[in-house]
């Protein structure tokens, strides 16, 4: 790779900060107009608002890697997630004390890793308020990225996935530069380019804890080559204000998460009263439009469950946010019933395997762009067949 000056030098030994244009002037940006806008009311003028149609192959993101597989967030999991023919891999990035990115699905854990069984950090357990909840176990911005490295991943769902249990204690919890560094070898070993979906875990709270995860995600990115526009990279969070302050420096391709219910917690904290329910109306998404190129919303957002849990119709999220230019990849597609409408449970084993196959299909058929997926090879199996059925 070209060397190239970081436009986002890290401090040799301070911890990070928010990024150039604060978060306090983001917020300010943010409430001196209303998040959304006035019904009726067009969005300002930008590239990203044009209207667009489904992808003709639409994409598989491995959830955590191929999670229904290996443990998650290991680059075991995503190095078999790429086997299975992923178009994209998902590291959720939270920080050390020492502020390097690690690839956990939460900064707590407990659940994770097998922190508990080290008596060395006994004294580590402590309460934290992430997000306005309350949360006990151990936390990675207490530990030194040296100290993570004696901990070992396990699965985090052992009921759900008894098998991925005899992986436990084999991986150790990867930094996104590895991540990284695994996607660049598995491109150019495949042919093909892997993507990579990264997303910021709880931005607002590491901020408080003088660990920005901004400057150092970008840092990596650019470091290797995939900050533009074409850059396989989905930059993904459920707050706002971060991500309007990424996509302000950097090309690569921004994804607005949204929840079935609550609101981000960025706008929660400055007292904004604005959901996830106001970010998918027509309105809302005009607004998302001017600063994210996609929307990830929860899958029941796209197609809901009835009263009695069977699929229902789809919702008009996916033409809304084609309308204002935004792709749509739902989350998360599991092959178990538990975690599946009704319609496509298979027995009464909740642990069984569904018609995860049908599931897919009837979410490509409303219209999205992609789908994160524990199980990449589902995925991939049902896209490719509904593919050409199409064409």
């Amino acid at each position: 790779m070209t060397s190239r000056t970081s436009r986002f030098p890290l401090p040799s030994t301070a911890p990070t900060t928010r990024l150039a244009t604060g978060l306090l002037g983001g917020l300010s940006a943010v409430l001196a107009g209303s998040l959304l806008l006035a019904p009726g009311a067009a969005a300002a003028p930008d590239q990203r608002t044009r209207a667009v149609e489904q992808l003709a192959t639409p994409v598989v993101v491995a959830h955590r890697g191929a999670s229904g597989y290996r443990p998650e967030h290991t680059l075991a999991a995503y190095r078999l997630a790429i086997r299975l023919g992923a178009d994209y891999i998902e590291p959720d990035l939270v920080s050390t004390r020492d502020g390097v990115l690690v690839a956990r699905h939460e900064n707590e854990i407990s659940g994770t890793t097998d922190v508990a069984d080290h008596p060395e950090f006994a004294d580590r357990r402590t309460t934290r308020t992430i997000d306005g909840r309350e949360t006990t176990g151990w936390f990675t911005e207490d530990f030194t990225l040296a100290e993570l490295r004696t901990l070992r991943a396990v699965e985090r769902l052992p009921g759900v996935r008894p098998d991925n249990t005899r992986y436990d204690g084999r991986f150790t919890v990867p930094t996104f530069t590895e991540v990284l560094r695994l996607v660049r070898r598995e491109s150019k070993r495949t042919g093909r380019t892997i993507g990579v979906a990264p997303e910021t875990k709880h931005p607002t709270y590491f901020d408080s804890a003088g660990l920005s995860l901004e400057e150092p995600l970008l840092a990596a990115l650019e470091r290797f080559d995939l900050d533009q526009k074409r850059s396989k990279v989905l930059i993904q969070s459920f707050e706002t204000t971060n991500l309007r302050e990424i996509a302000a420096l950097t090309k690569a391709p921004v994804e607005q998460l949204m929840s079935g219910s609550g609101a981000p917690y960025d706008l929660v904290a400055a007292g904004d009263d604005t959901t996830y329910a106001d970010l998918a109306t027509p309105a809302g998404l005009a607004e998302v439009a001017t600063y994210a190129d996609w929307i990830g919303p929860e899958k029941s957002m796209v197609v809901p469950r009835t009263a009695d849990g069977a699929a229902g119709e789809p919702t008009a999220l996916v033409d809304d946010a084609h309308a204002a230019g935004l792709r749509v990849v739902v989350y998360t597609v599991r092959d178990e019933n538990q975690f599946m409408p009704t319609t496509y449970r298979r027995g009464v084993d909740p642990d069984a395997k569904g018609d995860v196959f049908a599931e897919i299909t009837d979410l490509l058929d409303a219209g999205i762009d992609g789908l994160f997926a524990d199980h990449p090879d589902s995925g991939v199996f049902a896209r490719d067949e509904w593919v050409r059925d199409r064409g």
